[in-house]
């Protein structure tokens, strides 16, 4: 995982079902697609009714009416894409290369366009949105356009059908974790907290979904999104220490050589336990020694995995910051790596945000709001895994509020590393492991 290249890696498209030829992958609810795409429609065909700034009274300044302009745009070129795409996807058309790209943008520069017009009239911050997104970035009026984002993205993501889904999505992560944990010299409590952390690691790059494509990337797949050669060191990784796992975990040894079998010469980011495995190995597992100095500087649990999501984002500033004593407080400066922050959705909405050259550990992690709900739902789903209730995945399920829309932001920011928004330099070179 870590920094990923910004050269366009070989296509998997036809892997990954982008194209969907045929359209087996978008067999959904016939009546769910119309009400949604009514909703866009009503939302192209209405924008000054979706934006409450059109009704701002008063003379306005020369910024404050640019301001206004520029989201009022931004919510019409969201519209529009969103629109554009759902009508190819119904129609069975060839979609274009890395489809999630446009709608990725389009939302930015909504958020952005709406930060900077609640920055130029604070009168216009609204109430609160079903996201859980600071209401000075999000008009809750713009809820309907994100649910269909979202179910765009649900559909352009979805497994390819040779995919080999577990029946114990959770569960699996998490007793990796423990068994890696376990593996590295932690104790049973430890180990648990690396459990628990690796089931919030599987959220924020997937939203808890196995085997998940991606609509932004054709180099990055599976449950934990990881490259090839990720998946090669982690696999090198795991056979050094499943001896040692078999000793005190032998059923977990027993399910791990089942997988190989059952993978065989298959992708292994195609199989969720081995795509689990091979990106925990690969990523995190040499960290896991430190979980309980790090627990003991970062005691509120969604903090720790927003930490561990770093690891896979800016993975050396992360680990120096680890080694200097003083985590909370190590500053990031370099503009390279505050360009990569921007191009996972930290410090990337709006002028001010974008303004930033530099920010400690702490204030990135509070940047870091668009994770909160996904790891609140990984603790519950930890609760459940933990008790060693199967998760049921099979077929199509109606995602409640927190789960749709921003709810699975993974998506689009955590796993592209290799497209940048607009907002960053062209030459900003990819940090090689």
């Amino acid at each position: 995982m870590g920094i990923k290249s910004h050269t366009a890696a070989p296509t998997a498209a036809l892997a990954l079902g982008l194209f969907f030829t045929p359209p087996v992958s978008i067999a959904i609810d016939a009546i769910i697609i119309n009400t949604v795409a009514s909703l866009v429609s009503a939302a192209i065909g209405n924008l000054s009714f979706i934006s409450p700034a059109m009704g701002q009274p008063g003379a306005l300044t020369k910024k404050q009416s640019d301001a206004l302009n520029a989201y009022d745009n931004a919510v019409n070129n969201f519209a529009s894409v969103l629109g554009q795409r759902r009508a190819q996807i119904n129609s069975n058309q060839r979609l274009p290369n890395l489809p999630g790209q446009a709608l990725y943008f389009a939302r930015i520069n909504m958020m952005s366009a709406y930060k900077d017009l609640t920055d130029a009239l604070p009168s216009k911050i609204g109430g609160p949105n079903k996201f859980g997104i600071p209401p000075a970035y999000f008009d809750a009026d713009n809820e309907p356009l994100v649910d269909e984002y979202r179910n765009l993205f649900d559909l352009m993501e979805a497994p390819p059908v040779n995919a080999q889904k577990s029946d114990t999505p959770f569960k699996d992560v998490v007793d990796l974790g423990i068994a890696i944990a376990r593996a590295k010299g932690l104790d049973a409590t430890n180990a648990d907290a690396a459990g628990r952390i690796s089931l919030g690691l599987f959220f924020a790059e997937t939203n808890g979904n196995q085997n998940a494509g991606n609509a932004r990337s054709n180099r990055y797949k599976g449950s934990l999104q990881t490259g090839p050669s990720e998946d090669q060191n982690g696999r090198k990784k795991w056979a050094a220490i499943k001896k040692s796992i078999a000793t005190f975990d032998p059923a977990l040894s027993l399910r791990d050589d089942k997988e190989e079998a059952r993978v065989g010469n298959l992708d292994h980011r195609l199989n969720h336990w081995t795509a689990v495995r091979d990106a925990l190995m690969s990523a995190h597992a040499d960290i896991f020694p430190q979980i309980t100095a790090i627990v003991k500087t970062l005691p509120n649990p969604i903090d720790q995995m927003k930490l561990f999501e770093l690891i896979q984002i800016i993975p050396t500033p992360t680990k120096s910051a680890l080694k200097s004593g003083n985590l909370v407080n190590y500053k990031i400066s370099d503009p390279t790596i505050m360009g990569y922050l921007r191009n996972n959705s930290i410090f990337a909405f709006g002028q001010a945000d974008r303004a930033r050259t530099s920010a400690t550990f702490r204030e990135i992690l509070d940047a870091m709001w668009l994770f909160n709900a996904k790891f609140e739902r990984s603790a519950g789903a930890n609760r459940t895994a933990v008790a060693g209730r199967s998760i049921p995945t099979a077929g199509p399920r109606r995602r409640p509020a927190a789960e749709s829309g921003f709810g699975r932001v993974h998506e689009d920011s955590f796993r592209l590393r290799e497209q940048l928004p607009p907002f960053l330099s062209c030459s900003e070179a990819a940090e090689k492991k």
